[in-house]
């Protein structure tokens, strides 16, 4: 018996894998499926980059102003009527280097970083959405 446990395992070769059937589909003949498949043949880097793109022209272009004003309405955070900075707190300066550029209306890093990511993120929809066989007729 020990000189089973001690013998060196033997390979007895590789099993072939049982290839799964195919399932079959019975269709009642009062029943109409109108099955679409929707194959998507959207060249990825090609959609990213144009919804990026077209992202940043929007932000830069369009809805700048919009934004920077909307910003401006709010204001500085505030304690007791004064500003954070105003009250004693000398952490709360705006860093303003972070946010200099050369842009002729202030376009900056972190306006480039936010409309590059709702780019993406329009992208990757885009691309989910017609991979997948989504169809928004579906319920209709």
């Amino acid at each position: 018996m020990a000189s089973t446990l001690l013998s060196a395992p033997t390979f007895q070769g590789l099993r072939p894998l049982n290839k799964p059937t195919k399932p079959t589909l019975t269709i009642s003949p009062k029943r109409n499926f109108n099955c679409k498949i929707i194959k998507s043949e959207l060249n990825t880097s090609l959609v990213i980059s144009l919804s990026t793109g077209l992202s940043l022209f929007l932000g830069r272009f369009v809805f700048f102003n919009f934004q920077r004003e909307n910003v401006a309405k709010q204001g500085l955070p505030e304690q007791n009527g004064v500003t954070h900075f105003e009250a004693g707190d000398t952490r709360a300066k705006e860093y303003v280097s972070l946010l200099k550029s050369n842009d002729p209306v202030g376009f900056n890093i972190v306006d480039v970083l936010a409309w590059g990511s709702i780019g993406h993120i329009v992208a990757y929809y885009i691309l989910a959405t017609s991979s997948n066989g989504y169809d928004p007729n579906f319920f209709n």
